[in-house]
């Protein structure tokens, strides 16, 4: 036995320095390691992506435990192994070594490998869409981590007791269970494959009810735990895609789809193809709200291929391609489906907006109180939000312009604070829209102006094209484009041309060749006479 090498490896490990511990313990034979080495081993090969390696080491401990009357042990090594399994999409293997793990548990009394069986127990009764076994196998779980003293156990009890206090509609609870799993897993009470597991669970379930502000600082918490493990590949394809769903809240989109690249290669490295799924279907919102149809098309259809239901982002995509009758029956087909508050609330909003499309105002204003109630009760700001621009939609397009206001403003500032300034500029177009139906132009002008930017600025070409649609009036004066009548607009408020090529995100050169242009078809020779221009035919 090379015990040179053994002793690199144990002390590679003991620092978090996985590539090390892995390297010096692949130049050793599995056969003349010991359990609790091959353990260790296992979970180096986990975090730097060799799965069949750690699959490997742990059904050699497995072997090793069985064979030695070690029951606990065997029941230690099944539960990995169903985990990393389900991890890598292998759900019969993981089926196949949880009964295993059930059967070997029997012959043990209260000990705590019962509530590690009851955790895998959990999944079981998840995947049968049945909660309230599942509920009861995670209380088991954190009860029996905490009676017995196991960090590990009582961790991910915690977690998945938050979970499915979430999925019950009890928010604050889940709320406050995950983040008591969270502070155990960043004071460095568990081992690194737990902690992995409960950050990316923790987190899931804040993006999940939109709590952004719980999500974007366990993501922080999660990047500095990556970043300081030499190595570590496990766990960095969940980061990023997490990364990428803040930074697309945030309406930083092309570095949004840059971490939602590189979480696909992560997961492709880690041999865990089912999770691509999640970064195409993030990826295709990105793509869609910028206007690149096949490219939202092609993203929602990989995550479909790995079976990631694709809406209601894809009833989305048709409803702007024109298809709002695909869009109405995907949409009708999935209220008519048995789901609970988290998954309601992920598809209400747009619900709402495919049903308005199709001028189904009352149903749709039926789901906006629901979206209401549910949002009431989770007290998250981004749902709030939501759920007052969807109110303030229905109300406008009831008719209902002035009782439309109250809600676009709470909108508009809710939106303000959970900075995300794609949905605060729908909100102001919405505004404006309300505010011209009440005879106010100047004011709806500027919010609909203020969106056109906004949308410009963020490249969402299809939603700044519908503003232009709003602003642009019957028929321009003086034979002037509609682009002619924006940089005419902006000249009349006193912008200079680098000021106004920065609103219409256009180049100086641009904006002098349009004012050159207007100048001509008007027969004016300054800025001056263009300003009077528009002021005498109520362009400003």
């Amino acid at each position: 036995m090379d015990t040179v090498g053994l002793d690199e490896a144990r002390s590679a490990f003991a620092r978090g320095d996985w590539t090390t511990a892995y390297d010096a313990w692949s130049s050793v034979a599995l056969e003349s390691l010991p359990i609790p080495e091959l353990d260790d081993f296992a979970v180096a090969s986990e975090l730097v992506g060799h799965h069949d390696t750690a699959v490997a080491a742990l059904q050699r401990a497995f072997t090793a435990s069985e064979a030695g009357g070690d029951l606990r042990g065997a029941v230690t090594s099944a539960f990995r192994l169903s985990m990393i399994s389900a991890t890598h999409g292998e759900p019969a293997m993981a089926a196949g070594w949880t009964s295993r793990a059930e059967g070997l548990v029997a012959g043990l009394d209260d000990a705590v490998e019962c509530g590690w069986v009851a955790f895998l127990r959990m999944f079981r009764a998840l995947g049968t869409g049945d909660l309230t076994a599942a509920s009861a196998c995670a209380d088991e779980a954190a009860a029996s981590g905490q009676r017995h003293g196991d960090p590990d156990l009582t961790a991910l009890g915690l977690c998945s007791q938050g979970r499915m206090a979430l999925y019950a509609g009890r928010i604050a609870e889940g709320q406050a269970l995950l983040d008591e799993a969270m502070v155990r897993v960043v004071a460095g009470e568990t081992q690194p494959v737990v902690a992995g597991h409960v950050y990316c669970t923790a987190i899931e379930g804040c993006q999940e009810i939109s709590d952004f502000g719980r999500m974007a600082e366990w993501t922080a918490a999660l990047d500095r735990w990556c970043r300081a493990q030499p190595g570590l590949l496990a766990f960095t394809g969940q980061c990023a895609v997490h990364r990428g769903q803040l930074l697309r809240l945030h309406g930083e989109w092309g570095r949004a789809l840059e971490e939602l690249e590189l979480a696909t290669r992560r997961y492709r490295e880690v041999g865990a193809p089912d999770a691509v799924g999640l970064a195409a279907y993030e990826a295709g919102e990105v793509l869609r709200v910028q206007g690149d149809h096949a490219g939202a098309d092609a993203a929602y259809q990989r995550a479909a291929d790995h079976g990631l239901d694709p809406q209601p982002g894809l009833a989305l995509l048709w409803q702007d391609r024109g298809q709002g009758s695909a869009a109405l029956a995907v949409v009708e087909r999935l209220l008519g489906e048995p789901a609970g508050p988290v998954q309601r609330c992920r598809l209400l909003p747009a619900s709402v907006e495919v049903l308005l499309a199709a001028g189904q105002v009352d149903r749709a204003r039926e789901l906006s109180v629901e979206l209401a109630e549910l949002a009431a009760g989770f007290g998250c700001e981004a749902l709030d939000a939501a759920a007052a621009d969807a109110a303030g939609a229905v109300e406008l397009e009831s008719g209902d312009a002035a009782g439309s206001l109250p809600y676009l403003r709470k909108a508009q500032q809710l939106w303000t604070r959970v900075e995300a300034p794609y949905e605060r500029a729908r909100t102001r177009m919405l505004m404006g829209r309300a505010l011209a139906a009440l005879g106010d132009e100047a004011s709806a002008r500027r919010e609909l102006e203020a969106a056109r930017t906004a949308f410009r600025q963020l490249g969402a070409r299809p939603a700044a094209d519908r503003v232009d649609r709003l602003l642009a009036p019957t028929s321009p004066p003086g034979d002037l484009t509609a682009r002619e009548v924006e940089v005419l607009r902006l000249v009349a408020t006193g912008r200079s041309n680098a000021q106004i090529a920065a609103d219409l995100v256009l180049s100086e050169k641009t904006v002098a060749r349009h004012l050159s242009n207007i100048f001509t078809k008007l027969d004016v020779g300054s800025r001056t006479a263009a300003t009077a221009f528009a002021f005498e035919h109520g362009l400003v």
